[in-house]
């Protein structure tokens, strides 16, 4: 007698042992149809491998959100028997579900081409109208090596050396397909549906090694049903429209170049918006009771070393030796590092003279230019790069505190991402890690602070396991934007570590001296990024406050350039960021181009305006004019760019 425990708590018995997919139609056809996996005792199950213990059994459907992981991989199984059987030779590696898809390795001596893409999709709807059973099964590892090696598959072959002898290894038998595979898959390859694409190619290398063979890697994406997978090539073509690399190369933004891998090459333009960012965040830290500073770039590691990046930080960091005796020889040498955060920084100005328990909480901030070394191949436009100025803080206050500034902060972050367009964020509760600096005491306390801190703010949060900085715990904030992406951008942690090691301290109201809490903290995360999300957020049809020109006028005639650059002036005596076109050119060619420009506002000006003080006023998107005498115009603009919040 087998007694299966159902989520609801009702016990159905069993004669002997019994599958999860028969336990699904002994309660309904509907739900034996939705289910594509099960859980037994909470660990996920094939849902036609036998239970053969009493055990708890949750039934995971098709609209689950759990299930598209499980999709994803089986499509990905299911690609590479597609490929094995039109491509005779191909060797078959590893194939992963991803966040919005799946891809698999494979070792093929001909290249793939995207061609192959529309063949290769028809076999993969062709497999799935067979609707071939998907069965678990257990070898031994000799056996397992034994097929790999009689099938010429050398890259499985090797692999399975890897394993534990005492391990028991699963392959999952697809028709007469079998792959090696942890599994849990689906029971049959019908249950898969065809809502996937495979999307592109790219190179690997088996087991990451570029020592080793190359591998071609094709990508696809998987969901849960067409329209689904509809919505998401939607976003996929919106997104490649917003390219911030695209849109900042056509607007004259910014550039990067070789010589500089990882930097960026600011233009006027581009660098007017990062003004403007940094302008608003100055004004609104000024507003939130925030000193700023400004620390060095080239820290000696001495300092590095104290506050424990250079063992765990090193291999991020940018490191110069210098000579400081003057002759060479080798113990003059002094290693030196480019900083890659500024928080050892801000501790030394908080050590500066003695600190009373009255200064507290001190909010220091610091737009900190910082490098860090990242991979060539992960250097992604201005989202990820080597070279980039956070919008940092630190608060260093008591830890009676910590409620109160985590509150204060989320507030501010809150108000801020509103001003930027953004209405909504999640929150990310991440924990220790398993590098980490500090007692587990310390631990226990920081995260148990940040927790409480956290909900007395009101915030609902999910936890994201081991993802804390190596000194401390920390909420991530997510932004969604206007194409339901999501970017991590501002952060805070709490750190018991730091002002320990840095032996930074304040003077209590008993006379006694007490190390302070520091407060890590971040809301755009660096302003390169942020500026690269704003681009996409918007497709670089920025609000007024945020347009790095905000105003151009054009004229039809050249009769009226004179008055043009009257209208200029008055604009730019208002504060607006203005530009005049006074080309030979017909106005509606003049307007299309500054449209494609992306200028929120153009002013049109011909002989009769100029007669009669007026102008004709257009917005971006818009057809229709506005005939506005010139200083009600201006008054206008003037209002809307208004900088919110200040």
């Amino acid at each position: 007698m087998v007694a299966i425990t159902l989520p609801n708590g009702d016990i159905k018995n069993f004669d002997g042992p019994v599958t999860p997919d028969a336990v699904a139609a002994d309660i309904g056809p509907g739900l034996a149809k939705a289910a594509v996996l099960s859980r037994v005792d909470g660990t996920d199950w094939d849902l036609n491998r036998p239970i053969e213990t009493d055990a708890s059994l949750e039934l995971v459907t098709r609209d689950h959100e759990d299930a598209l992981e499980l999709l994803r991989h089986d499509c990905a199984h299911v690609l590479a028997m597609a490929v094995q059987e039109l491509f005779p030779g191909t060797q078959i590696t590893f194939g992963p579900s991803t966040e919005d898809g799946f891809y698999y390795d494979f070792h093929r001596d001909e290249p793939f081409s995207t061609d192959d893409f529309e063949v290769i999709e028809k076999r993969m709807a062709e497999i799935v109208d067979r609707d071939v059973d998907i069965v678990r099964e257990v070898w031994d590892k000799d056996s397992v090596r034994a097929f790999f090696t009689e099938k010429n598959e050398a890259f499985k072959a090797e692999w399975v050396q890897e394993l534990p002898d005492s391990e028991a290894i699963t392959m999952y038998r697809q028709g007469d397909w079998v792959d090696l595979c942890r599994g849990p898959h689906l029971p049959s390859t019908g249950k898969l549906g065809k809502a996937f694409k495979l999307m592109k190619l790219a190179g690997a290398y088996w087991r990451g090694d570029p020592k080793n063979p190359q591998l071609q890697r094709i990508y696809g994406t998987c969901w849960r049903n067409e329209k689904e997978l509809k919505a998401h090539l939607l976003r996929i073509e919106e997104a490649e429209k917003r390219d911030h690399r695209k849109l900042g190369k056509e607007l004259g933004l910014f550039h990067m170049q070789e010589e500089a891998r990882g930097s960026i090459f600011w233009h006027p333009k581009g660098w007017t918006l990062y003004r403007i960012c940094e302008s608003y965040m100055r004004n609104r830290l000024e507003e939130g009771g925030y000193v700023e500073v400004k620390t060095p770039q080239l820290v000696d590691r001495a300092l590095w070393e104290k506050s424990g990046h250079w063992e765990k930080f090193r291999e991020n960091m940018f490191i110069a030796e210098v000579d400081e005796g003057g002759v060479g020889l080798a113990e003059d040498q002094t290693h030196m590092a480019l900083k890659p955060m500024n928080c050892p920084g801000h501790v030394q100005v908080f050590r500066q003279g003695v600190k009373s328990y009255r200064e507290l909480p001190l909010r220091m901030a610091e737009f900190g230019s910082c490098h860090r070394y990242e991979p060539s191949g992960a250097l992604h436009g201005l989202m990820r790069v080597r070279a980039f100025t956070q919008d940092d803080a630190h608060i260093f206050c008591t830890e009676d505190q910590i409620e109160s500034e985590t509150k204060v902060f989320i507030d501010l972050l809150a108000s801020i991402y509103r001003d930027f367009g953004f209405e909504s964020f999640v929150v990310k509760f991440s924990d220790r890690p398993d590098t980490r600096a500090g007692s587990d005491d310390v631990w226990d306390k920081a995260e148990a602070a940040l927790k409480a801190a956290t909900e007395a703010a009101g915030c609902d949060f999910t936890l994201n396991p081991g993802e804390g900085a190596f000194y401390g715990p920390k909420l991530e904030f997510v932004l969604r934007d206007a194409i339901g992406r999501d970017w991590q951008c501002g952060t805070l942690q709490v750190d018991f570590v730091l002002p320990e090691r840095l032996d930074a301290s304040y003077m209590a109201e008993d006379g006694e001296r007490y190390r302070p809490v520091m407060l890590h903290r971040a809301i755009l995360g660096s302003f390169e990024r942020f500026i690269g999300i704003l681009i996409e957020q918007y497709a670089a049809k920025f609000p007024l406050w945020l347009s790095p020109v905000q105003v151009a006028v054009a004229t039809i005639t050249d009769q009226a350039d004179g008055y043009a650059a009257d209208v200029a002036k008055a604009a730019q005596a208002a504060g607006l960021r203005v530009e005049t076109d006074l080309r030979n050119e017909k106005i509606n060619y003049k307007i299309r181009e500054l449209s494609v420009s992306k200028i929120p506002v153009i002013l049109v000006v011909g002989a009769r305006e100029a007669e009669e003080g007026t102008v004709a006023l257009r917005r971006l998107g818009g057809k229709a004019q506005e005939i506005l005498a010139l200083d009600e115009a201006i008054s206008i603009l003037k209002e809307e760019a208004r900088m919110p919040s200040v």
